[in-house]
């Protein structure tokens, strides 16, 4: 090759390179706008929401009955199994009859005894009348007559009463069941004198099937609740109808619902609380007397409730809650609002937001206020989602 071929070779390739140089300074001096930052968003809308209180507690027996002796003896034998299911009118303790059986033997013969002294004051004062009659006997012969028939007449009656409550403290030597529940432990032994005038318990029983939950509420709550009512911002469940559940204090939900029986319509006025008061179904015993426990009523519904996810709320150094709102140029805004109760995974706002609106969820870490924003449907986590339903159900 000849030089004047190298040297022109060698000013081409330059110039390449020099034009490759220039064509990526400019592309580097003029970089392409990055995409506006993607978000999850949730358009608000007005909808029924429950408002549920959650209420401490705790369970109660719907009846309790301790047992006691009617009549003084020794016990002779214990019945029943302790901690047992027994049943109304079961036989739970003896106590030892003899002495009973004898009364009732001694009442026996004194009615006897009653009936001979009326038979023959019947006889005597027949007798009486004929002779009354004829004019044979006195008047006042028949008077006594009559008397003593009468005071016989009374005698039978009162032997016949004193064989009566022979009888039933025979029948109560043995010490039934009053009422039909599980039964506790035995406070005393065979062999032990009881009074039918001490105070000594035998066992307790109680019926815990079903059972009352015991709970508090406020009355300042109470008192705002029934004035939204009264003025129609809230709609009240009808009678009878609203809708009780319980947690235990693991946080866990009991499977059946129970119902509203009352609430009392005093206060107390050392804690300021009004105690209400639900029932609840217990077949398998899961509920025990005493045991603490959570009361999820629901008292009233929201009619137009604006809730959005709990992950969507902000808040600034001062506490004060905030949202992104997406404006419709897709330009996003920091706008502050208030917040009212939580509803499962929900928060309500009650302030600062409008039915329609829309609100950023997830991808407010990449946005400040002011930025354009590329919108797109919030689609809760399976497991969110779960929480959220269950807890709605609970409300």
């Amino acid at each position: 090759m000849k030089l004047s071929d190298r040297i022109l070779a060698a000013a081409v390739g330059l110039a390449i390179l020099a034009v490759a140089a220039c064509t990526e300074s400019q592309s580097s001096a003029n970089p392409p706008a990055a995409p506006p930052p993607a978000v999850s968003i949730v358009q608000v809308k007005a909808e029924p929401v429950p408002i549920v209180s959650d209420l401490p507690g705790r369970i109660a027996p719907t009846r309790i009955a301790e047992v006691r002796p009617r009549v003084t003896g020794i016990v002779v034998k214990r019945v029943f199994e302790q901690g047992s299911l027994v049943k109304e009118g079961d036989v739970l303790y003896q106590i030892d009859p003899a002495p009973f059986r004898v009364q009732v033997e001694s009442a026996q013969a004194t009615q006897q005894r009653a009936l001979a002294a009326q038979n023959l004051a019947r006889q005597q004062a027949d007798r009486q009348k004929e002779l009354r009659q004829r004019n044979i006997s006195s008047a006042q012969d028949l008077d006594t007559a009559l008397a003593q028939l009468a005071q016989a007449d009374a005698d039978v009656a009162a032997a016949r009463a004193g064989l009566d409550a022979a009888k039933l403290n025979l029948q109560y030597s043995d010490v039934r069941a009053p009422i039909s529940g599980r039964i506790g432990r035995a406070l005393i032994t065979e062999g032990a004198l009881v009074n039918a005038n001490g105070t000594e318990n035998l066992a307790t029983i109680q019926q815990l099937d079903p059972v009352y939950a015991d709970f508090t509420q406020p009355s300042a709550q109470m008192r705002q609740l029934r004035k939204a009512l009264k003025d129609g911002l809230l709609k009240g469940p009808a009678e009878g109808q609203a809708t009780v559940k319980l947690l235990f204090d693991d946080g866990s939900e009991y499977p059946r619902p129970g119902r509203l029986l009352f609430s009392e319509s005093t206060v107390d006025e050392t804690t300021g609380q009004i105690t209400m008061r639900a029932e609840f179904p217990n077949p398998d015993g899961d509920l025990l007397p005493g045991m603490y426990v959570r009361v999820l009523i629901e008292q009233a519904v929201d009619q137009a409730a604006l809730t959005v996810p709990e992950q969507a709320v902000q808040r600034d150094s001062s506490g004060k809650a905030l949202l992104y709102v997406v404006g419709e140029d897709n330009v996003a805004q920091m706008r502050p609002v208030t917040v009212g109760r939580t509803t499962g995974q929900q928060v309500v706002i009650t302030g600062g937001l409008k039915s329609g609106e829309r609100v950023v969820v997830e991808g407010f870490q990449k946005i400040h206020p002011g930025a354009k924003v590329e919108p797109a449907d919030w689609k809760p986590a399976a497991d969110t989602l779960s929480r959220t339903q269950s807890k709605a159900d609970a409300g």
